[in-house]
């Protein structure tokens, strides 16, 4: 029969596992509630602080302070402990004030203000409830007076005005009648000390008296009027009281009538366990039977090869050895040469003509084979060397039985510019329930470092700290249950020549809005100008000449490495896109421009010091010409000026890259990161990103990638 947890007398034991610190493992010591509701012990949180100054002080060390703040927490010294517990504590004289805190038990950073410690709550009510079970736990231990003299006598009340356990006759002496000390507040012998009166963290000398709702934590009322909480929505003590009480009840009330529930559960729960140790089991049986098989294979083979190399060897050194024999024979008095040494003793001529005929073409054989010598076998075993590459890597993809499909990553839908974008797709009717995205960076002498893993549940991912001007490798793989497919096929993309810089077109500085159309993001710009010249057309018999529409991006740069890229829309006539300095943009944006004339035109390269006529000289600008799908790389003294050498197709999305310090500009292919013109650029000035438009044209920014 099934006894409803109401009938039940539910000792405090049965609580310890939400008595324990998460910090230290051990029964909670003066509990502190964080801003996330946790409560870890004020002396871990202390430790927990003095090892994240460590860490700041320690650069050196990299691995000095990963130590896991679930485990045992090391004591630091006294001072430290002080030091780090006064209000406004900073980790040092360089560094901002410490408000972030690594919570054990939700592991998020949190905020703990500018007080640090002192502005948390301590809570005395799990405290209360931790003394009790210690009170539990040792039954007869008895609390000793804190006032006696050794050997100290059994306490029999605490004064929870004086925080001390006394016995009778120190409790008469310290608490005399007639005295203040008289009417303080006595109870049985205990080891947790409340305040009567719950103070404010922030203002200590004001009492608790109300709740903010927003930030689910008791306030004063100066917390209120112009503290951190004045714009919350705050509610009485006894309301916020009443309110948690009687959810709380609810709550309680809803999990004591699910009893029968949860204790079916939980008899389910140890069948799972005990069919999840099974099957475990029986997994690594298969397993091991798999690779028993496979060993026997290896071990087969193995025997079959180191035979037929053993024939092999026995075989040459068999010949070796009768080609070695042969030659002994022609030594003096050893075997052929000694043999005809004694036929040509013979001095009856019938018996010499008939043996001296066969040996002497012996001889002669012999002969030649001096001449012409030459091994019976070879001694290399070239033609015996396992090739176990393919099998190699086919056993370092040993996985699981899967029928899940390897998926593949998007190359178009994929891209790196300030983040690395991954996108890859998978068959809907082979969903996998989570993937695993890797990648790792190659060296400049191809040399592959570590990969490094991110779990993710959706089908792309933004990786974020990537180095500049480095390449990366990126593959990904699927997992289904516990079921693991192969990885998918690498993909290696390069990530900018430097840090990108963020800006947006500049509406105020030269903007023409008669002629560029601004969205309201300031990050596309289109040109309109060919109205304009259509109201112009009277002037057609005079000769008409259209000028360039500059914009400038709304930042400027005064030192370091940038990088930026943006589209060039397929139908625009003519674009110019590069930097330009702060002087000349002034020059080019109050010089009266005459439409009549071509004198005068920006680009005409009379008064623009154009890059086609300066070559040898570092001009303050340096702007490239891009239009009818084309990218036109500026005439160079030093390379081929024929058309075909400096036309190029025009790239999906362009990058420019700007070394403020050695004055080098350079223009990007941003689909292969490879650099298609680069020259040198004066920045004695602050440099803007710059561009024109001619006729019908549009610039889209390229958005930075996040994580969103």
């Amino acid at each position: 029969i099934l006894i409803s947890f109401s009938q039940l007398k539910v000792t405090i034991k049965n609580i310890e596992r939400e008595l324990i610190c998460p910090a230290c493992k051990e029964l909670f010591t003066h509990p502190l509630i964080l801003p996330c509701q946790h409560s870890i012990c004020h002396k871990c949180v202390k430790e927990l602080l003095l090892m994240l100054d460590d860490s700041f002080n320690d650069v050196g060390s990299d691995n000095s302070n990963q130590s896991s703040p679930r485990l045992r927490l090391p004591s630091p010294s006294m001072d430290k402990i002080d030091r780090i517990s006064r209000p406004g504590w900073k980790r040092n004289s360089l560094t901002p004030r410490t408000t972030t805190f690594p919570c054990p038990g939700c592991e998020h950073d949190v905020d703990l203000g500018e007080r640090g410690i002192n502005g948390l709550f301590r809570n005395f009510t799990l405290e209360t409830i931790v003394e009790r079970y210690r009170q539990a736990a040792r039954a007869a231990t008895a609390i000793m007076c804190d006032l006696c003299k050794p050997p100290p006598q059994e306490s029999t009340k605490s004064c929870m005005d004086c925080s001390a356990s006394y016995c009778n006759e120190c409790f008469k002496i310290y608490h005399p009648w007639g005295t203040v000390k008289a009417q303080h507040e006595y109870v049985g012998p205990t080891t947790n000390f409340r305040p009567k009166i719950l103070m404010c963290p922030e203002h200590e000398t004001e009492r608790i008296n109300m709740y903010c709702e927003l930030c689910k934590r008791p306030v004063c009322h100066l917390c209120k009027l112009g503290g951190n909480h004045s714009n919350h929505r705050v509610t009485t003590m006894s309301s916020a009281y009443k309110t948690l009480k009687e959810k709380l009840s609810k709550d309680i009330d809803y999990l004591i009538g699910k009893e029968s529930q949860v204790k079916s559960q939980i008899s389910e729960l140890n069948l799972l366990m005990k069919e999840t140790e099974c099957n475990g089991e029986r997994a690594k049986e298969d397993a091991i039977t798999h690779f028993e098989k496979l060993f026997e294979i290896l071990e087969e083979r193995k025997s079959s090869v180191l035979k037929a190399i053993d024939a092999s060897k026995k075989l040459r050194l068999d010949k070796f050895q009768t080609q070695m024999e042969e030659y002994q024979g022609l030594l003096e008095n050893n075997g052929l040469v000694g043999y005809a040494q004694e036929v040509l003793k013979e001095t009856d001529q019938s018996c010499f003509v008939q043996t001296a005929k066969q040996l002497h073409l012996r001889i002669q054989k012999a002969t030649e084979s001096l001449k012409s010598f030459r091994p019976a076998a070879q001694t290399s075993f070239e033609d015996y060397v396992v090739n176990t590459s393919k099998q190699t890597e086919l056993l370092g993809e040993l996985s699981f039985f899967s029928s899940v499909d390897v998926p593949e990553i998007n190359e178009e839908q994929s891209k790196v510019y300030n983040n690395a974008l991954i996108n890859w797709h998978h068959p809907e009717k082979d969903k996998a329930d989570s993937y695993v995205l890797e990648y790792r960076k190659i060296n400049r002498d191809e040399e592959m470092l570590s990969w490094n893993e991110i779990e993710v549940c959706g089908t792309s991912k933004v990786i974020s700290d990537l180095e500049s001007n480095c390449n990366y490798a990126f593959r990904v793989r699927a997992y289904k249950g516990s079921i693991c497919s192969p990885c998918s096929r690498e993909l290696i993309l390069h990530t900018p020549p430097a840090p990108v810089f963020s800006f947006l077109f500049d509406e105020k500085c030269g903007y023409n809005n008669e002629h560029l159309l601004l969205n309201l993001k300031r990050d596309h710009v289109e040109s309109r100008a060919g109205f304009n010249l259509l109201l112009a057309a009277e002037r057609i018999q005079v000769g008409y000449y259209t000028s360039l529409d500059y914009i400038i991006g709304d930042v400027g740069i005064t030192k370091g490495k940038h990088f930026w890229a943006f589209r060039v829309e397929p139908y625009s006539y003519l674009v110019k896109v590069g930097v330009a300095s702060s002087d000349k943009l002034q020059e080019w944006l109050r010089t009266p421009r005459d439409t009549v004339s071509p004198r005068y035109e920006q680009d005409s390269g009379h008064d623009s010091g154009s890059e086609d006529t300066c070559f040898d000289s570092s001009q303050p600008f340096t702007l490239v010409t891009i239009g009818m799908k084309k990218f036109f790389i500026p005439k160079s003294p030093t390379s081929s000026n024929e058309p075909e050498n400096r036309v190029l197709p025009m790239p999906t999305s362009i990058g420019v890259f700007l070394d403020y310090d050695k004055g080098k500009v350079g223009f990007y292919d941003m689909d292969h990161m490879k650099c298609l013109y680069e020259r040198q650029v004066d920045c004695s000035h602050t440099m803007y990103p710059a561009f024109a438009l001619m006729g019908s044209g549009g610039i889209q920014l390229e958005e930075p990638i996040t994580a969103k």
